[in-house]
């Protein structure tokens, strides 16, 4: 891929600096690729995981890339079953959730050096949930000064490696995790 020419700098550079993120236009366009919901699927070939970024897809959860992320690694972790909030959880779920929570702290750690993590759920529309009716964590890796003017000055947030990269970097992680059998 051909990239930009580098902004010039020194006295009296007048040329404006961009920051190139080509799968966000589909957000920020508000276009929509499917009306199905990204948590519900079948077995996935090889090609589709990659495509849909799905890391692991066990038999009761699954762990996949953000596709909008607020940082690098940023992971969504769902369960199978289509649920809109965790007190519906059956314990098996519940348990296989906890232990990818765990897991991919872990792989992340390894992976991408962080150095703190944000963990949460957004249960509803109102809280932030952009898939409302599907429950899920998200998993976000955290460095010394990943936060800068960016979201506040332009609203963009800089990230500093393509999705693709990141998933080609985890995914050999976690096609080695099992989810226990409860």
């Amino acid at each position: 891929m051909r990239r930009p020419p580098a902004a010039p700098s020194g006295p009296g550079a007048t040329r404006q600096a961009r920051l190139w993120a080509p799968w966000r236009a589909a957000y920020v366009s508000g276009a929509r690729r499917s009306a199905g919901c990204i948590f519900c699927m079948k077995g996935l070939s090889a090609a589709a995981r990659k495509r849909r970024l799905v890391l692991h897809l066990g038999p009761r959860a699954l762990v996949m890339l953000n596709r909008y992320p607020y940082n690098n690694g940023h992971l969504l972790i769902a369960p199978r079953r289509h649920l809109a909030s965790l007190e519906l959880l059956e314990g098996p779920e519940r348990a296989d959730l906890d232990f990818l929570l765990a897991q991919s702290v872990r792989l992340l750690r390894m992976a991408m050096r962080p150095v703190g993590f944000n963990l949460g759920a957004n249960l509803g529309r109102v809280a932030g949930a952009g898939v409302a009716d599907h429950f899920h964590w998200h998993v976000v890796p955290r460095w010394e000064g990943d936060t800068n003017f960016m979201p506040v000055l332009a609203s963009v947030r800089v990230l500093s490696e393509h999705l693709e990269a990141s998933f080609a970097t985890l995914d050999p992680l976690f096609s080695k995790l099992a989810t226990p059998i409860s």
